[in-house]
């Protein structure tokens, strides 16, 4: 790994709020003297060479796209990626190439990345001549690979930048080492490896506790209970007092449901009312933008996060074991909620940096409300250097295959993603998308609209509760998986061309991905009853049967998610 630093990098970057940031520089064999750096008015910009074969991965949680070759992506935490152009819960401005390297840009700018440009001077290739004229939008648009061609990046705002180029012989290899450049993976309890139910949100706590005993009595494999706005006296800004109407007494309420074996989890988000008791304290400490008429509090603030997290600790006092930080993305197509970029913060920020560190400030302050407290929470955005912190990403949006995706591509940033389960228009949509859950870091079930168990709606109790049991046998081989990940920073779900970067075939393949280690993970489309897989090279065999199953591409049909095993475990 090599530090390289351009001009004169901003104050404010990701590695300033890293707390267990690890350089240690070691000789690679990429050439940095072909990087090329220039200013302007509107910011700086990067030129690195783009070999003719090279495939690009990575950028943070994407769940548009997968290979990056060919495409531009800017950097913009949105709750709302509808399209493949960078938008993300969790852009992260790293990204690996199959030629063996890695590069993280420490940045917390929107910084644009083209993966494919040439310059005038190198324009040698892609021209259309009179016979190609294309008779539809797709071939008149489709990408034209140039060949060998550059890699360009614009950071707007900033007159410099540090730069560290990996190098490895997989993307597993580069991965880990960007992993272990913030500390490493983050350690979480057995308790949070089991399946979360979280309820209703106008259920009361007599409901919610009806819940709980229906789920215990039915045999259903959840160890934790999350309560989602309802539990709030004031929920769009947040006040994090108990609602006294639906919640008379918490305190019961929770000990109840710890005799019971469960877990608890708020939802909340970082928005404050006015009427929140810790409103007029963190007052001074907020940006000069409300976002639904709440205060933004300035977590990079010592003295921001103090007073919320020393507020939080009561609830964790109470028996709360972990939160959902909803909302700490921003939205540009439901409602345009969230702060702008022109925004300023106490601490010196404007709204484009707070924005990317958001979702991490934010989740160092809970983890100091949770002083050491084992858990395993969910965050709607992190960034650059997440892997320390014990949180799965999820989103408001529920398209199948963008779950999928997600699953994939998460693993290239560091980051946790969880393909939570809701609802479905039919019961195969339903245990489809379950078995993804089971097969995550974190298995999700969210009804926080739902007022009965989507089970039962959707008549599938039996296979719901099979499911769940599935995924309490996992539970030793995600252990051991998130132990490889703190230790080694080998992430647990991963892409399979991070392990087999040498095999083409894996290239383009967004609907597989590695699940600790020795399982290959290849789920159903809906509405079909089979699809064809792809095993690399490698002694394989079928995860429930044990049946031998040659490597290569093969057709599968099956009602269950198909799921391989791998007897030397990947090599590892």
């Amino acid at each position: 790994m090599k530090k390289i630093v351009f001009g004169t990098p901003e104050s404010i970057t990701p590695a300033l709020f890293c707390k267990n940031f690890t350089y240690i520089e070691t000789k690679i064999n990429y050439h940095t003297d072909q990087i090329k750096f220039r200013c302007s008015a509107r910011g700086c910009s990067l030129t690195l060479p783009l070999g003719a074969k090279e495939q690009i991965y990575g950028l943070g949680l994407q769940l548009k796209a997968f290979a990056l070759r060919g495409k531009k992506l800017t950097l913009r935490p949105n709750a709302d990626p509808v399209a493949a152009t960078g938008d993300s819960h969790a852009p992260v401005p790293f990204f690996v190439s199959t030629a063996g390297y890695g590069i993280y840009v420490d940045t917390a700018r929107q910084a644009e990345f083209y993966f494919g440009s040439s310059d005038l001077k190198g324009a040698d290739g892609g021209i259309r001549e009179a016979g190609d004229i294309a008779v539809s939008t797709e071939d008149l648009y489709a990408f034209r690979d140039l060949g060998s061609s550059n890699i360009s990046i614009f950071i707007p705002a900033a007159q410099g930048v540090t730069l560290y180029v990996i190098e490895g012989g997989t993307i597993t290899d580069i991965v880990a080492q960007y992993n272990m450049l913030s500390g490493g993976g983050c350690a979480v309890p057995e308790w949070g490896l089991s399946a979360v139910y979280r309820c209703y949100s106008r259920y009361s706590q007599e409901q919610v506790l009806r819940a709980a005993k229906r789920l215990r009595e039915g045999g259903f494999a959840v160890g934790c209970i999350g309560l989602e706005p309802g539990w709030q006296s004031k929920a769009y800004p947040c006040s994090y007092v108990w609602n006294k109407e639906l919640y008379p007494n918490p305190d019961f309420l929770l000990a109840s449901l710890r005799r019971l074996g469960f877990h608890v989890n708020l939802w909340e988000h970082g928005f404050v009312h006015p009427d929140s008791p810790i409103y007029k304290e963190l007052y001074p400490l907020m940006g000069n933008y409300t976002v639904w008429g709440g205060g933004v509090p300035d977590f990079s603030l010592k003295e921001a996060r103090s007073i919320f997290a020393a507020y939080h600790k009561k609830l964790v006092a109470m028996g709360v074991d972990g939160f959902k930080l909803d909302e700490c993305d921003g939205s540009d197509y439901t409602g345009s909620w969230s702060f702008p970029n022109m925004a300023d913060f106490p601490s010196g920020m404007d709204g484009e940096q707070y924005h990317a560190l958001f979702g991490v400030l934010y989740m160092q302050t809970i983890l100091e409300a949770l002083d050491g407290k084992p858990a395993f929470s969910e965050v709607r955005n992190a960034g650059a250097l997440c892997a320390p912190y014990p949180f799965v990403l999820y989103s408001d949006l529920y398209d199948y295959t963008d779950f999928i995706r997600g699953c994939v591509t998460a693993g290239f940033g560091g980051l946790l993603w969880t393909p939570e389960v809701r609802d479905a228009a039919s019961k195969e949509e339903f245990l489809k998308r379950l078995q993804i859950g089971v097969f995550s870091p974190q298995c999700l079930l969210n009804a926080w609209y739902c007022k009965e168990f989507p089970w039962e709606t959707l008549h599938c109790e039996a296979e719901t509760k099979a499911l769940l049991a599935l995924r309490e046998t996992l539970k030793p081989l995600l252990m051991r998986a998130f132990e490889g990940y703190r230790k080694a920073g080998i992430p647990p779900v991963r892409a399979l061309v991070s392990d087999y970067t040498d095999d083409t075939e894996t290239y383009q393949l967004d609907d597989e991905y590695l699940f600790c280690d020795n399982l290959l993970v290849a789920p159903m489309p809906v509405g079909a009853s089979s699809r064809r897989v792809y095993l690399p090279d490698g002694q394989w065999r079928d995860f429930y049967t044990k049946e031998r199953i040659q490597s290569g591409w093969f057709s599968v049909e099956t009602d269950l998610i198909p799921v391989y095993e791998k007897a030397d475990g990947f090599g590892r």
